[in-house]
């Protein structure tokens, strides 16, 4: 479908923001915009919207029935679901925009997150001048704080929301204009400060042939680069910083989520994994640190960030995780084990060198890892942000590319 067969979504819960949304909706149509309005409130009485929450509802995979249950959070909850597969089933919605409180944010930003990455998304929120991870999550979602309750139209809220008219209108002619041609497939890269000198060496190997996309391993960062695996804007990936999945496991502050590795599996695309930053648990200031971990190695990052150096037993679990993951990957994997180290840290002379520890985790990947002639452990003997397993990384890579 071409751009210019593609719509304005203005989703809103009619019952509570019919008058806000319409508002919208009509500065957008005067602006000689293509509109929808979609009603994704939990009352199932009709509205002014030109897309019914029945219509809506009707997308969920138990039926209206399961939307409209009369209790207002499973209600939210299952037009979210139905919501999110109706976005997910429509090639038309060029761009997105939302208003609402705090449950219409949850129950629309799950539909946005569902639209590619590059469709314009915007979310006007009384939750957005808060913690708004669980709503973007990997997503490229703009949030606009509401500054007053979404309830009624004031001189403030007219404001804002004339602003909000304004961002997607021009967020949608933009995506009209194609970018700048890269005949280059792309490939994700995850990287850490402590592992960043090995993403800098292995991007100008990769430039002739590949677009490198470069993702931090913040917990969000690794769900990016997977969402965009998923949608099949990646053709592969150097995963050479697994790092999220230690928050993940010891209660860390940059998790991964349990579907870590998922996309790599549904996908089967060429990966090359590592070992990048397994070394350490990220927590807040000092203060943030729970009381069990009392006593353990650590390291100020800065005033904000204080990073825990992993144990024998923890690597040990890591190690097996990991490999389990690993193991429902019928694509070509390559997993390497930098055998001088996995950070910056981990080196002789610096806080986190611990070659004991290290051992635990390789030994784990190697006694729990299936290797197959598509999916094998390669052992380099020399630190991670050593040249020799940057060159190896992408030779690797460019090995299994090929197939």
């Amino acid at each position: 479908m071409t751009h210019s067969n593609r719509r304005v979504f203005v989703a809103a819960t009619y019952d509570t923001k019919g008058h806000e949304a319409e508002y919208v909706v009509n500065l957008l149509k005067r602006d000689g915009l293509e509109v929808v309005s979609v009603d994704v409130s939990t009352t199932g009485a009709a509205s002014a919207a030109q897309v019914q929450a029945r219509d809506v509802a009707k997308c969920h995979p138990d039926g209206v029935d399961a939307v409209f249950t009369g209790d207002r959070g499973t209600a939210i909850v299952a037009m979210a679901l139905a919501f999110e597969r109706y976005a997910a089933a429509n090639a038309d919605i060029g761009a997105m925009l939302g208003l609402g409180g705090s449950g219409g944010t949850a129950l629309i930003t799950p539909a946005m997150r569902a639209l590619p990455i590059g469709t314009p998304k915007l979310m006007v929120s009384t939750m957005a001048s808060g913690n708004v991870a669980p709503y973007v999550g990997p997503s490229d979602i703009a949030m606009m704080y509401s500054v007053t309750d979404v309830a009624g139209l004031n001189r403030i809220s007219r404001r804002v929301l004339a602003n909000a008219a304004g961002a997607i209108g021009g967020a949608f002619r933009q995506a009209a204009i194609p970018a700048e041609d890269d005949s280059r497939p792309a490939v994700g890269i995850s990287m850490f400060g402590v592992t960043t000198a090995c993403v800098q060496q292995v991007t100008p190997l990769l430039d002739s042939s590949y677009d490198s996309l470069v993702f931090h391993a913040t917990g969000t960062g690794g769900q990016s680069m997977e969402k965009l695996l998923d949608s099949h804007l990646l053709t592969g990936v150097l995963d050479l910083t697994t790092t999220e999945v230690c928050d993940f496991l010891f209660g860390g502050v940059l998790a991964c989520t349990e579907d870590r590795f998922g996309a790599v599996a549904r996908t089967g695309a060429p990966y090359v994994g590592s070992c990048g930053a397994l070394d350490m648990v990220n927590f807040g200031g000092l203060d943030t640190i729970p009381e069990r971990y009392q006593g353990r190695n650590f390291y100020p990052h800065n005033p904000q960030v204080t990073l825990m150096r992993t144990t024998v037993e923890e690597n040990t679990r890591q190690g097996e995780w990991i490999a389990a993951k690993l193991n429902r990957c019928h694509g070509p994997v390559r997993f390497l084990i930098p055998e001088g180290g996995v950070s910056a840290l981990d080196a002789p002379g610096q806080a986190f060198w611990d070659p004991e520890a290290d051992a635990a985790l390789f030994a784990a990947l190697e006694a729990n890892l299936v290797q197959t002639a598509n999916r094998r452990l390669v052992r380099v003997p020399c630190h991670i942000n050593d040249p020799l397993f940057a060159k190896t990384a992408v030779a690797q890579f460019l090995e299994i590319a090929k197939h």
